[in-house]
Formats: C-alpha cells, structure tokens, sequence
C-alpha cells in the first residue's frame, strides 16, 4: 500500500447501514415503493417485479420506508439467503441506471439486504469493487453464520473489515481503469461464450445426422446383408421375451430358497409381464424424420427390459457410505459426485431390491433438469432417488448408442414434452417409455457411435480450452484488483496526474475528516 493511503474500518467509509424494518404497524402498501428484494452476480434484482407485479411492503412503518429510501451511489449488501455454492455477502452499487429502469418508483431493501451509504469523501464505486474483491477471494467464509442451506452474514463482523482508503482522485482513476480493463476481458469472455454455445449447435448437429443416417452413408454403402426394419422389429420382440423369461427363471430360483429357508423374510415378488407398448402407426411415422431402411423407428420402452426409479420419498442420510444420487449428479459428460448425498450400506441394499444400477445401465434424469441420459461406467455402489431412472437397454442396444439418441434433439424435446408438473417436475416413467427413436443393427450402432465420437472428441479438446481460458479470464481479473488495492495497477505518470487535481490529499485527511463528521 502506498504511503498516501491509509487502511481503515468498513463501518468508517459509511455514513449508515440499515436493512428492512419488518415492523408491528398495520401493513403499509404503496404502489410508489418498490422491495429491493435480491442481489444476482453484480446486478440489482426484484424478485416480485420480475414476475411483472409490484411487491407489497408488508408491515413496514412508513417513516421507515422513507429513511430507507435507495438513493444514487448506496451500496447494498446481501445478509441471508446464502449456500456451500453461493456464499452470502454479495454486493451492488445503486447507479443511474437501476434508478431509472424503476422509473420514479422508491426502492427499499428488505431485510435479505443492507444498506450502506458511503460517505462524501469514499467513491462508491471503488468501495463496492473492494467488497467485491473481497468477496472473491474466499475471506467472506469467515464472516458467514447459519447452516450450510441458508447462510446469514455476521454483518457487525462484516463492518469491521479492513479498507484500502485511497486519495479521492486515485480511487476514481483506479475504477476507471478496472473499468477499461474488465471492459476487455467481458469482450474477450463473451466470445469464449458465444464459441461453448456454438460448439453446443454442433454436437446437436453432429446427433441429428447421426441417428438421420447421414453420419453412416457411405459406410452402409459398402455392407451386405444388413437387416431390415422388420427383421430389427422381431429382434427386438425376442430379445424382450428372452429377458423377461430370464427374469421369471431368476424369481423361480429365488422362491425356492426362500421355501427352504422356512420363509423368514418376504417373499420374492413375481416380475411383471412386459408391458406392451403400442407401436407407431403410419401416420406417426409420416410425421418423425426419414430414415434408411436399415433404421427403425421404434419406442425407447421397446429397447429396454426394465424401466424403474428411486424411493420416491428422503431417505434418512449419513455422513458417510453409499452415494446416493439425484437428479443433479448426472451430467451427459459422466457422474458428478461433487454434492452427493449418502445412504447406509443397509439402506442401500434394502433399496436395490427393487432398483439396482449396474454397470452399462442408463441413468435418465427424470425430476428437476429432465432428459439428461448418462452411461454408468462407475464401478462403485451407489444408489439413486426417484428423481432418476435405471435403463436396461436390451443386448442389441449398445448403451452409449442409447445414450446418445436420447440426448438428441429429438428425443430431449419429447422428453421435455413429457415432463409434467411446475414446482415439482416429473418425467414419468410410464411417459418417457412412449419417446420415439431410430435404433439399427448393432454393426450400424458401433458404426455411428465411432462417427459421433471422432466429431465430438474435436469438441471436447476446444471446450476444454475455452473453459481453461475462461479460468485465466477470472484469475486475471483478480489479479488486476490485487494490484489496484495494493496500489500497484496505476503507473507513475497516472499517479502524477492525479496529484494534480484539486481534491487530491491523503487518504489520512480523509479519514480525520470522516471522523469528524
């Protein structure tokens, strides 16, 4: 730090922090007053008036809305509502522009928020860009109270933090520079965004030709004998039928142990008779895209020999064991045990009696972010909730084939179709059965698959550099406000020009100032 600064206390660069006055007076509403309600990345939020209604200010004491009044420069700073992902803390500066998308409305904060007001001598800006950086670097974790689902900041903690005071014109010139700086790097970043978005076109493009037939064209040109869509249709029917007999042995077996064992736990229950699901008819054909005749177009419940889900209630969970994985552990790339919750190793067992994910199965998710299909190469125990189904694929179906046509465009839209409810969404699984899809001979599956993935490999190597630029993109942003808050981002000459203005003193004037006052 240099020697015109000086380090001080939050509390002291803010004339006062208010949050929202929750109290007892009969509840006041005015259509001139609106909540400033949330704080999303570094942009102003009201949550009520984004659904297109004004909020109503629930028992607020109007002398309290009116000293809570925002006003141009205040600094608002979140308190509560924080998680592992998000920690509370977040901040944002009130500028023109948030004033005038509200029009001549009055904001007020609710008690989600507090409200600074940076004194005359503290640029507001600067101070919010401060907070901000210190929000970033992890320091804010130690300012956090609450559980790990709903965070509250220690705020008279938080007041106590130490702030780089700089001379007046020096602050404005370090934001200014941020401000071109990060200028850049939003350019640059919007077009690594722009790219990850145009890479995700072309692996759409890549499925959509591929399960078109147009991928395997002129491989299928040189193949002799390749079967049928009728002759792919009874495959497919005796496959089923071999399975479910399968099935019925393995029950059969199962009963008589239990016999011999003098019936002491619950009897094995008889597996259900294969469900039939009805097949497409010309005029659904005529509809769905054209295919070569080595293609059919089938139901996914007709290539699967068993469909089923978790419990579907919270399973009583433990610190340790067996993962038990939701709707938001499965990604197309693999499963992300990031979060994952855990099960006892008997709880486990007892649910794999009737669901039990195994190797080559297809885990679909089915509640939350619906339609997302995953192979499970995972050779360790885990289970699933109900808001995830356990695909068998038949042995004809190869399961990344299976994997990759359900993620298709075309399937992802019946599968959002098919998803029903609003708070809790659902993609049943008497639904889902009835999504259409073009299968082949297995030859013409491994065909596509190595088409597919010679294309979306080149994906993947440009996705991972995008991502790692992207990375570069934040540290570098953190590393120009190190230097800005430890003096070091402006040169000599800026630092010259500055001393130059008429306002500049140091930063120790400034505080004697500020304590006067």
């Amino acid at each position: 730090m240099r020697e015109d600064w000086i380090e001080c206390k939050l509390s002291e660069l803010s004339t006062f922090e208010l949050g929202g006055d929750w109290g007892k007076s009969p509840e006041f509403s005015d259509d001139n007053y609106i909540e400033a309600f949330c704080i999303r990345g570094s942009e102003f939020r009201n949550w009520n008036n984004e659904k297109g209604k004004t909020a109503s200010l629930r028992k607020l004491k109007k002398q309290s809305v009116e000293k809570r009044n925002l006003k141009e420069n205040d600094i608002l700073v979140e308190i509560s509502g924080g998680g592992p992902e998000q920690p509370v803390g977040r901040t944002v500066v009130i500028d023109k522009s948030v004033l005038i998308n509200f029009k001549n409305k009055n904001l007020v904060p609710t008690n989600f928020l507090r409200l600074m007001r940076p004194t005359n001598f503290t640029n507001s800006v600067y101070l919010n860009m401060f907070l901000k950086y210190f929000y970033t670097t992890g320091e804010i974790i130690r300012y956090q109270a609450g559980s790990n689902n709903l965070r509250n900041l220690k705020f008279k903690d938080y007041l106590t933090i130490n702030i780089p005071l700089a001379p007046l014109p020096i602050q404005r010139a370090i934001v200014a520079k941020i401000e071109s700086l990060f200028s850049d790097l939003d350019k640059g970043r919007a077009d690594l965004k722009k790219a990850q978005a145009q890479l995700k076109v072309y692996r759409q493009a890549v499925l959509k030709k591929a399960f078109e037939g147009e991928l395997t064209k002129e491989w299928r040109e040189n193949q002799n004998n390749l079967p049928t869509a009728d002759e792919l249709l009874e495959q497919i029917k005796q496959e089923r039928q071999k399975h479910y007999e399968q099935q019925l042995e393995k029950w059969e077996l199962a009963v008589k142990t239990w016999e011999k064992n003098g019936n002491e736990e619950k009897k094995p229950g008889k597996p259900r008779k294969l469900t039939e699901i009805p097949l497409l008819n010309n005029d659904e054909i005529c509809d769905l895209p054209s295919i070569p005749k080595t293609m059919l177009w089938t139901k996914l419940g007709e290539i699967v020999w068993s469909v089923k889900d978790g419990p579907h209630y919270s399973p009583k969970y433990t610190e340790k064991g067996i993962p038990f994985l939701s709707g938001g552990n499965i990604r197309p790339i693999g499963i992300d045990l990031k979060n994952v919750k855990y099960i006892s190793a008997e709880l486990h067992k007892e649910l794999s009696k009737r669901c039990k994910p195994e190797i080559n199965d297809i885990l679909y998710t089915k509640g939350g972010t619906t339609g997302i299909a995953r192979v499970n190469t995972s050779e360790i125990e885990f289970n699933v909730w109900v808001h995830v189904a356990v695909l068998k694929p038949i042995e004809m179906i190869i399961p990344f084939y299976l994997q990759y046509v359900l993620n298709s465009t075309h399937c992802y839209k019946q599968s959002q179709k098919f998803t029903h409810g609003v708070g809790n969404q659902d993609l049943g699984l008497t639904r889902m059965i009835l999504i259409t899809l073009p299968v082949c001979s297995n030859i013409e599956q491994k065909q596509i698959i190595k088409e597919i993935e010679s294309r979306l490999s080149v994906c993947d190597k440009v996705e991972q550099s995008i991502i790692e630029a992207l990375i570069k993109s934040d540290a570098l942003r953190q590393s120009i406000l190190k230097k800005a808050f430890e003096g070091n981002l402006l040169s000599e000459a800026e630092i010259e020009k500055c001393k130059q203005e008429k306002d500049y003193e140091p930063a120790s004037v400034l505080l004697e100032k500020i304590r006067r006052k």
